[in-house]
């Protein structure tokens, strides 16, 4: 009876073992890697560095990580922080577009103050 167990336990663990030999590797994320690098890229050229330094460096941070777990082939690991990458990139970009844009509307709002100014003082004499 126990050699019946033992056998039993070993199938059991060679089985396992055998699952465990088949699994699936997830493949290297290069496009997500790549993909962050242009996100990353687009958020220097819309002025991220200026308005969203923060996050533009959180983003060359996540992608340096991705990269170094992609060598270590944590393949998973490296997938979800080159994806965290673009998303902190795109947001980067958003608050960088949004700061200019303010930028602009403070402006406009300026310009008009002068005009109105001019226009009262050519009117009053």
């Amino acid at each position: 009876m126990k050699i019946w167990m033992m056998l039993n336990a070993c199938l059991v663990t060679l089985f396992m073992v055998a699952l465990s030999g088949c699994a699936v590797q997830t493949p290297a994320p290069a496009k997500q890697v790549t993909l962050a690098t242009q996100s990353i890229a687009q958020a220097e050229s819309s002025g991220a560095v200026e308005f969203a330094p923060v996050e533009l460096k959180a983003a060359r941070d996540k992608l340096s990580q991705a990269k170094v777990a992609m060598d270590k082939e944590e393949n998973l690991k490296a997938k979800r922080l080159a994806d965290e990458a673009m998303v902190d990139a795109n947001l980067a970009e958003a608050k960088a577009r949004s700061a200019k844009a303010q930028k602009v509307v403070e402006e406009l709002k300026e310009s008009i103050n002068v005009l109105r100014e001019e226009m009262k003082r050519k009117t009053n004499p």
